[in-house]
């Protein structure tokens, strides 16, 4: 992966990971309750299921790349699609309403970094998403395993920063989503819709 588009990839993921999201809404909640340093396992538990997704969808891209040369420019347009689609679904989407229950039990440390981890893959719409985003950024005449190791790690550090600075700040952060959460959904999708069509186009 050469050294600008390793960046755009870096400024894309940072904003992927500012969206709201399963795994984001639960690092904030867990957050809330629990505090942020039981949140860790959470975080730690979703990095690890986003790595896991992620080499997944690198696993079928990779297969469809050595049936087609021409697969990577497909991809890129289907995928800059699928992002822009997103972006609209998520420009509509209501204000985030989180309202933990105040007797919630104390969980132990595995269990929070199981729902973390469970967070990650059990959404069927990530590994779509992933499909998506990744071949924007891949380069066919490159090591797709090395390749695929700078996005996994780049995306779990950024997606665990994100999370455990949601977790400590989740009570200034909670009452403000949800007082101007459709100004941020509109953000985020506006920012998603704009990655669809700009990715597709880069070189």
């Amino acid at each position: 992966m050469a050294w600008h588009t390793w960046l755009i990839y870096l400024v894309a993921a940072v904003g992927l990971s500012l969206t709201p999201g399963p795994n984001s809404l639960l690092a904030l909640t867990n957050g809330a309750l629990h505090g942020h340093r039981r949140t860790l396992w959470t975080v730690a538990g979703g990095a690890l299921g986003f790595v896991a997704v992620i080499a997944l969808s690198m696993l079928g891209i990779g297969a469809l790349l050595q049936a087609s040369a021409s697969a990577l420019l497909v991809l890129k347009w289907v995928g800059g699609a699928y992002l822009v689609w997103l972006g609209i679904q998520l420009w509509r989407a209501p204000p985030l309403q989180l309202k933990p229950s105040a007797d919630a039990p104390f969980p132990r440390r595995s269990q929070l970094f199981r729902q973390g981890l469970f967070a990650a893959v059990s959404n069927p719409k990530a590994l779509l998403f992933y499909g998506a985003f990744l071949p924007q950024f891949l380069d066919p005449a490159r090591s797709l395993l090395l390749q695929f190791a700078v996005m996994a790690a780049t995306f779990a550090v950024i997606e665990c920063v994100v999370e455990m600075l949601l977790a400590r700040m989740a009570h200034r952060i909670r009452p403000a989503l949800e007082r101007y959460g459709k100004r941020f959904n509109r953000v985020c999708g506006g920012a998603f819709a704009a990655m669809g069509v700009a990715l597709p186009m880069t070189r």
